[in-house]
């Protein structure tokens, strides 16, 4: 499963609304990608479909669709905002990375 901070829902909602999504209808994409200055990187996107290759699940009032191969990578994983003076964004707290960068954008396992 994957979680979502109480900051990082208010942010996605108050995000979505702005992007014409529904919260209670659509969802925050999660995926892992090939890139970044560790080797993978986080991707997030809000999406009105899923598939059949796509796990989903409720936290927070935040619908998350993770398709099942990055879904490996994020098991655990829990999704925080900080609004603070360094301008962070979401943050992902994966207990799988074994390394991640300085900008918190990519790691490794």
């Amino acid at each position: 499963m994957i979680q979502v901070s109480e900051s990082a829902s208010k942010k996605i909602i108050e995000m979505m609304k702005d992007d014409g999504f529904d919260a209670s209808q659509d969802y925050v994409r999660v995926g892992v990608k090939s890139g970044g200055c560790s080797g993978l990187s986080y991707e997030l996107k809000f999406d009105k479909e899923i598939s059949d290759n796509d796990k989903v699940f409720e936290d927070s009032n935040v619908k998350i669709a993770v398709e099942k191969k990055s879904y490996l990578y994020l098991i655990g994983t829990i999704l925080e905002y900080s609004g603070g003076l360094n301008g962070k964004g979401f943050v992902f707290n994966n207990p799988n990375a074994q390394r991640t960068c300085g900008c918190g954008e990519s790691f490794s396992l």
